[in-house]
């Protein structure tokens, strides 16, 4: 038998998505010192440090951050606490499994693209309870409540998380008014889409896969997200795909830093100027590989649609308007289900001129 046929056929991707296992590592992705914003409190920030913001959204739609403020203890104790966690059985695991009606906690089934992903996760939310529309129809207003669940071991697990999570909000808030200030606009100009936000916190596990040159922890896709700040640990495996030749990168994992990627609303907040860019996680035969993502997303009742202060006569408005919240509950019933769409995307509000 080969490993075509010991391998579950639900993680196979189709041939022209499968990874090359000698991969390049980029250099190219840039690395951004961020501590000069805690020199210059009023949101005076220097303007090097605006232009390689800018530079990096606009070229790569990725970059890595240094000297973040985030302190490394609360990092190294959720990273510890995930670990534990994911080493229990998955009878302990699946005392906290999530489904249609509960969206938070653990999860092993997860779909990208319609193709299974080499992986198990948890998810918990920033907000708890969080606000968000019952169900993705237009015309129906009833809210719910996405509520977090957590597991009874690890004992530390869930102030480990709640602890982390605070701080990456305010790394979140501080790059939100970096890149506000990039595209000239006021530092504080995003900040109250963010009131009762739809954030979340997603840990994964990737375990060492047999084919890896059949699988993907996770398949190609782009973040929904109005940025997407993930630690990843010494393994590496994330592939960002490349603006300007469309190659598969690495990003290479520099110690304690943290990748930054614009997701699709910024995308559409920054009618384009900034890219929300397609990326995957490879797994490997011989180690498995931990990450922590952190989703900054904007409350339900947000309308997406691009900022009036940029659109002009010779940058036309490029999306019609949509509410955030109705875009998420779309989004979500493509993880449990396969469907026979590709998933809503920001590209079904797109205007073509």
């Amino acid at each position: 038998m080969g490993a075509l046929e010991d391998f579950d056929k639900a993680f196979i991707q189709a041939p022209e998505h499968r990874p090359k296992l000698a991969v390049s590592e980029a250099d190219g992705i840039p690395t951004i010192d961020l501590s000069p914003i805690f020199n210059s409190p009023g949101g005076d920030f220097p303007d090097d440090l605006v232009r390689q913001i800018a530079s990096a959204s606009s070229e790569w739609g990725f970059f890595l951050v240094v000297n973040h403020g985030v302190p490394s203890e609360k990092r190294r104790r959720i990273e510890a606490t995930a670990r534990e966690f994911f080493g229990q059985s998955l009878e302990e695991k699946r005392k906290v499994r999530r489904d249609e009606g509960v969206v938070t906690g653990y999860f092993d089934t997860e779909l990208t693209k319609n193709v299974r992903d080499w992986k198990e996760v948890f998810d918990f939310m920033v907000a708890d309870p969080t606000v968000v529309p019952a169900s993705p129809e237009p015309d129906d207003d009833e809210l719910t409540h996405w509520t977090n669940q957590w597991p009874e071991y690890p004992p530390e697990f869930r102030e480990a998380c709640e602890e982390y999570v605070e701080e990456l909000e305010k790394l979140g808030h501080k790059l939100m008014e970096l890149i506000a200030v990039s595209l000239g606009l006021p530092a504080k100009r995003f900040r109250d889409y963010f009131k009762e936000q739809t954030s979340f916190v997603r840990l994964n596990h990737y375990p060492s896969c047999p084919s890896p040159e059949l699988a993907l922890g996770v398949g190609r896709h782009k973040d929904p997200s109005v940025l997407t700040v993930l630690a990843q640990d010494d393994v590496g495996g994330l592939e960002v795909k490349r603006k300007r030749d469309g190659e598969w990168v690495r990003v290479k994992p520099v110690p304690d830093s943290y990748v930054v990627n614009v997701g699709d609303i910024t995308q559409v907040w920054s009618n384009e100027k900034y890219e929300s860019v397609e990326h995957r996680a490879m797994v490997n035969s011989k180690k498995e590989r931990y990450s922590i993502a952190f989703f900054f997303n904007p409350s339900h009742s947000t309308i997406i649609e691009p900022l009036e202060e940029l659109i002009n006569p010779q940058n036309p408005l490029k999306y019609k308007s949509f509410t955030y919240g109705k875009f998420l509950a779309n989004r979500k019933r493509s993880n449990f289900k396969k469907l026979n769409v590709e998933n809503i995307q920001i590209s079904h509000f797109k205007i073509t001129h």
